[in-house]
């Protein structure tokens, strides 16, 4: 347990807290406040019905999706290799719609929605800017699942493209078949060609928005796809526990849904007009059980609330 005694962690205060980390910017997402609102369709495989009835998957689409870096600074440098990548698209209709959010990392950065506010509140500035670090270093040490997610980002050389990095759903995901067969899944989406990353020498020479200008450029050239994958469980998966992986989880078996490929950019009002809610599921595809993605969908709406 932390030894950092905390305000109650509602979705509310996790929200006020994620605006805090980073310097309270008005008008912005809480998280992945820098993006690009783009469009594109969606094609699925011929075995998706294996794993889900949802119409979302099993039945082709138009996509809305928005490629974006991770933390609330909406000024954050597409160079900063500490932060994380996102990928949040949305499938369906009106009447069949699933949104799903995907990030460069397979964990999350917490258990429960307590260490959750108590790792933000331990990395609040001060008043010269800065975390006080001997508090982020002590609620680290008691807490070492929290780093889990910053030691994979760490591990990892800076990405060259949104559309040549990995991105991973972080929660478990009750899946339904059309034979009406459950089990658990984990989002994956891959791109088309794999992963490219940059040296260190390469990546000083990017600029502060290069990510952004590289999207615009690979979408006029037909450049953006991604198979969008689902992990299979095995008998005692952690599924509780959005800070851990499966074991052996990049041998999984897996099974490929479906295709999105970006056909263009849109205005970023079409993606910030609203959210990417978590809690849109089309039937076949469950609430995950853990207590990060029961706190989401609440935390998405209030931060649209505040950003309006």
């Amino acid at each position: 347990m932390s030894e950092f005694p905390a305000p109650a962690a509602t979705p509310a205060a996790i929200v006020d807290a994620l605006k805090a980390v980073a310097g309270n910017p008005p008008k912005v997402r809480a998280s992945f406040a820098k993006g690009r609102c783009v469009r594109g369709t969606y094609t699925p495989s011929d075995h998706a019905a294996e794993i889900t009835r949802s119409p979302s998957f099993t039945k082709p689409s138009r996509v809305l999706a928005r490629f974006s870096v991770g933390g609330g600074n909406p000024g954050v440098a597409d160079t900063n290799n500490l932060v994380l990548r996102g990928f949040s698209f949305r499938l369906g209709d009106d009447d069949h719609r699933s949104d799903i959010l995907l990030e460069s990392a397979p964990v999350h950065f917490a258990r429960t929605l307590d260490q959750m506010l108590a790792f933000l509140n331990a990395r609040i500035p001060g008043a010269d800017g800065k975390p006080d670090m001997e508090k982020v270093k002590a609620f680290s040490e008691a807490n070492p699942e929290t780093l889990n997610q910053a030691k994979y980002i760490a591990a990892r050389r800076l990405s060259a493209s949104f559309a040549a990095t990995t991105y991973w759903g972080v929660h478990a995901f009750p899946a339904t078949n059309a034979k009406g067969e459950a089990r658990f899944i984990k989002f994956r989406a891959a791109p088309v060609g794999g992963d490219v990353t940059l040296s260190d020498d390469e990546a000083k020479m990017k600029s502060a928005d290069f990510l952004h200008d590289d999207l615009a450029r690979r979408i006029t050239a037909g450049d953006v796809r991604f198979n969008v994958m689902a992990l299979l469980d095995r008998p005692g998966d952690p599924t509780m526990d959005a800070t851990l992986r499966w074991p052996d989880e990049d041998n999984r078996e897996e099974v490929r849904l479906g295709t999105i490929v970006i056909t263009s950019l849109e205005a970023n009002e079409a993606c910030d007009g609203s959210i990417f809610n978590p809690a849109n599921l089309a039937d076949g595809i469950g609430h995950p059980p853990d207590d990060i993605f029961a706190a989401r969908r609440a935390a998405y709406m209030i931060s649209l609330a505040k950003r309006r």
